[in-house]
């Protein structure tokens, strides 16, 4: 990001209010972030998906029961990762980049590259593989195709999502060295190979603390050590509070109604201006790149 860039988005930071910071990182619909009027902040637009975008063309609902725009239909991230071929995906990941600007779609909520551990895990075909190095490859030549046409891509879902029963509410336990090497690896490589511009967290618990507000994975591990200095969003409507999640490095929380819990949350202390201002300069630097 240019330094151009980079004072605009210090000086409207700071010319935020602590109720605008609150507003900007949750949701002001089911797709969208919330635009902030006064400082011409607009909103940006969440879609998924890796296989295909759906935009719903009326008002926006999670499951998606409302019908979407008609848009082209991509081979499953479980074909593609059969051909190890990383140019293959990377020309796959720019016509979703393009078929995503011209729905005016700013984030692109995949690839997803989760490591498949059961037959039985309904998303399966969703994710590349059980091996993280090939995912992680292969997920990284998705979000460089994404990305080139001016779309954040958003790699989904960070960590140890291995399950689709009661994911909510399942806890991930396994000890660090299983952590880095099969669970991580994938991420790490997306992250740094890819330069994903976001990354999603999970619903899931690891080792007992919900992976949104999971200081260690998102802050130690994801920014810390590997530099990531990009948007973390929740998965929607997630269990716990956005507070918490803002403190462990979490900075957007999808679904409404929330700036209102956030504001409670610093008038008990709960919360400090400092970890606010983080989040928000960090949404504000990619609505300013994508913008």
């Amino acid at each position: 990001m240019g330094w151009k860039t980079i004072m605009k988005q210090q000086k409207l930071v700071e010319k935020m209010t602590i109720e605008e910071k609150a507003a900007i990182l949750s949701g002001k619909t089911v797709w969208q972030t919330r635009e902030i009027d006064r400082l011409s902040i607009p909103s940006i637009f969440l879609s998924d998906g890796p296989h295909g975008i759906r935009k719903q063309a009326g008002a926006g609902d999670h499951l998606g029961l409302n019908a979407s725009l008609n848009a082209t239909c991509f081979p499953t991230a479980a074909t593609i990762a059969n051909s190890w071929n990383q140019d293959l995906g990377e020309e796959i990941g720019q016509a979703l980049g393009e078929e995503a600007a011209s729905m005016d779609v700013n984030i692109l909520l995949g690839p997803g590259l989760n490591i498949k551990r059961s037959p039985l895990c309904g998303r399966n075909f969703e994710y590349f593989s059980e091996d993280p190095y090939l995912a992680g490859k292969m997920a990284a030549s998705y979000i460089r195709g994404i990305q080139s046409k001016g779309v954040a891509a958003c790699p989904k879902h960070y960590a140890v999502n291995s399950q689709e029963l009661r994911r909510m509410a399942s806890d991930s336990v396994l000890d660090e060295r299983t952590l880095r090497e099969i669970y991580l690896t994938n991420f790490e490589i997306a992250v740094k190979e890819g330069n994903a511009k976001a990354i999603m967290s999970a619903y899931n618990q690891v080792n007992e603390v919900y992976a949104n507000e999971n200081k260690h994975l998102l802050q130690e591990i994801l920014r810390d050590e590997w530099g990531f200095d990009g948007l973390v969003t929740t998965d929607w409507w997630t269990r716990g509070e956005h507070y918490k999640e803002i403190k462990a490095g979490n900075d957007v929380k999808m679904g409404t109604g929330f700036p209102e819990r956030v504001k409670k949350a610093m008038e008990m202390g709960q919360l400090g201006r400092a970890e606010l201002k983080h989040c928000a300069k960090r949404v504000l630097e990619l609505i300013l790149k994508i913008d």
